[in-house]
């Protein structure tokens, strides 16, 4: 009799830190699954994964303050000893033993921990609707205890999870948000292979100032962080304005969870408000990056022809089209001989007429623009437009003068069923082909200003760039395979029917 041997258990893959806690944080979104809707889920999670970690870090530094002080819990206790202040009634734990009504304190609480410290969190935690946790017909006591206990079950420290490490997990968070959201997703969440392409093409250095003007979940931001290796030089030089009241609070919030400790995130709309300035004038930065929203509508046509700001450098678009209105906001926020921009938009502004043509024309004559790259369509969230971004720089290397490349990344993605994604080779392959600034067939082409302004300033790339021509077979050679294959199908077909005959699964028809 043969011996049984034990079958082998396939291996279990390990998830990496990241995976495990993001994991962690999405169980916390199945908890809400059948009390709210998906768009929501980060109106609930965002603030308790915040007080949380506020929280356990204040209990990280109390317990190092004792150890200092020979637990000396008064000194323990000092704000001196906290980057943020808790009040003892508000601390997490205090709210967790709280026997019902936990909805209603835990909004008292994140109002307390908010005006308890007014320098850095002011208008960060209240701007989440208060409802969504007072309202028992739609959160009662248990489903809010079952959020709280299964938080509870971690701690979310500096030392159990690094700021890099929760930053990266609540991104991905956010990007699942942006899956089950879809079409309401775009005003938050730019994709990270198309942020990294950007900033990558950028290269902000430590100690330059780098600005967001749409600055949504911050994440461009913290990409330039990540690409500066967090240095200290980068304290005090990350800046963004962001219109949408709870996505400026969720950017000041993914920042602090990155590690970030010192940055200026406005809440306001950029283009009649802007709130990031420099001696009554438009801030300038080394850096502008922005992923703004596609054609805006809602914008004062007649504010801007007479901006006060001076940012009416080419001109006024038309009011169903405010791409270049945007843009010319970050031209004017560039720093005078070092700024470069990158700014992705829909395609349209590379062929557009009427007021958009004639500004095109004067920001080519400029000199201003580097590169224009399409992307492929199903990349962005919300849109069914293919985008497009462009990069400018105030002073262009002297071998760039004059000329623009044309990148056609249409082709340069990996399809998914639902979303199309960027791969880390794609974004390589896309960062080649601006790196080398040179001609590659079906890709890439430089394009003198000249040959430009002949096709009457449009930037569509599909234009200029060279494409494989295929050879023109002859007529007879096509015709003949054409034949050749019906006749191989005529011949299968027969084969097919005399093995069913034979098989007396099939009869012979009668005349």
């Amino acid at each position: 009799m043969p011996v049984k041997t034990k079958k082998e258990k396939t291996p279990v893959k390990e998830l990496t830190g990241v995976q495990d806690l993001y994991h962690f944080l999405y169980e916390a979104c199945n908890i809400l699954r059948k009390f709210v809707e998906h768009e929501s889920f980060k109106d609930y999670i965002t603030p308790l994964l915040y007080y949380k970690r506020l929280c356990d870090v204040w209990d990280e530094e109390y317990e190092a303050a004792l150890a200092e002080s020979g637990n000396d819990e008064e000194y323990a206790r000092l704000p001196e000893q906290h980057r943020f202040v808790i009040p003892k009634e508000c601390h997490w734990e205090e709210v967790r033993a709280r026997p019902e009504n936990l909805g209603a304190a835990i909004v008292e609480a994140l109002l307390m921990i908010e005006q308890a410290n007014p320098d850095t969190l002011y208008g960060v935690l209240s701007v989440f609707p208060t409802d969504n946790f007072r309202d028992k017909n739609k959160l009662s006591d248990e489903v809010v205890r079952n959020l709280i206990e299964h938080l509870s079950s971690r701690k979310l420290g500096n030392k159990d999870y690094p700021a890099d490490l929760m930053g990266d997990a609540y991104e991905i968070l956010l990007k699942s948000f942006a899956d089950e959201s879809k079409a309401k997703a775009g005003e938050f969440y730019t994709p990270r292979s198309v942020v990294k392409l950007l900033v990558r093409i950028l290269d902000p250095q430590p100690g330059e100032r780098v600005y967001d003007p749409a600055c949504g979940s911050g994440g461009m931001l913290i990409e330039a962080v990540h690409h500066m290796q967090n240095s200290k030089l980068c304290l005090g030089q990350i800046f963004g304005q962001e219109k949408n009241v709870k996505n400026a609070a969720i950017a000041k919030m993914n920042l602090f969870l990155h590690g970030a400790s010192d940055f200026c995130i406005r809440q306001g709309d950029t283009l009649a408000n802007p709130q990031i300035m420099q001696g009554g004038s438009i801030a300038t930065f080394d850096c502008v990056i922005a992923n703004p929203p596609f054609s805006l509508k809602a914008w004062n046509r007649t504010m801007w022809s007479n901006d006060p700001y001076g940012r009416n450098i080419w001109g006024t678009p038309p009011q169903d089209y405010g791409d270049y209105v945007w843009l010319q906001h970050m031209v004017k926020s560039m720093r005078p001989g070092r700024g470069r921009m990158a700014v992705v938009l829909p395609q349209g502004v590379l062929f557009r007429g009427n007021e958009e043509g004639e500004i095109r024309r004067k920001m080519v004559e400029r000199d201003f623009v580097e590169a224009v790259v399409t992307l492929g369509d199903k990349i962005f969230y919300g849109t069914g437009l293919s985008p497009c971004f462009l990069i400018l720089r105030w002073v262009k290397p002297a071998d760039r003068v004059n000329k623009i490349l044309m990148i056609d990344g249409s082709k340069i993605l990996t399809q998914k069923r639902a979303q199309n994604i960027l791969t880390d080779d794609d974004v390589d392959r896309l960062y080649k082909l601006y790196a080398d600034y040179a001609d590659v067939e079906d890709f890439s082409r430089v394009v003198a200003k000249e040959e430009i302004a002949a096709k009457g300033y449009d930037l569509s790339v599909n234009k200029y760039v060279k494409y494989h021509a295929e050879a023109v077979r002859p007529y007879a050679e096509v015709k003949a395979e054409f034949e050749q294959a019906v006749a191989a199908v005529k011949a299968a077909s027969e084969r097919f029917r005399t093995l069913m005959m034979a098989s007396g699964m099939m009869k012979e028809e009668s005349k």
